[in-house]
């Protein structure tokens, strides 16, 4: 019977690039919440919420999905609990 060998190369390979796409993508995420921390008044959440209105849905998602939970973070602190927690 003939031996069999595999080359895990090409699948290591894969593995540190999706690796350094997910560390990318997140990187990416923290720089957007940065810059859209600077949106705290009503009017610039408005105004930015204008600006979302005209492109479409996956164009924005990633903006929507922050400012979702900044919204939800807001609404727990005023609730007396902290981001990712729930009140009791």
């Amino acid at each position: 019977m003939p031996e069999t060998t595999y080359s895990l190369g090409p699948l290591w390979t894969e593995i540190r690039a999706e690796l350094r796409r997910s560390r990318q993508a997140r990187a990416d995420r923290r720089a957007l919440a940065r810059e859209l921390a600077a949106y705290t008044t009503d009017s610039d959440l408005n105004d930015l919420g204008a600006i979302l209105a005209r492109h479409s849905h996956e164009e924005t998602a990633a903006i929507r999905q922050i400012l979702a939970q900044r919204q939800a973070d807001a609404r727990l602190a005023a609730a007396g609990a902290g981001p990712g927690t729930r009140p009791e």
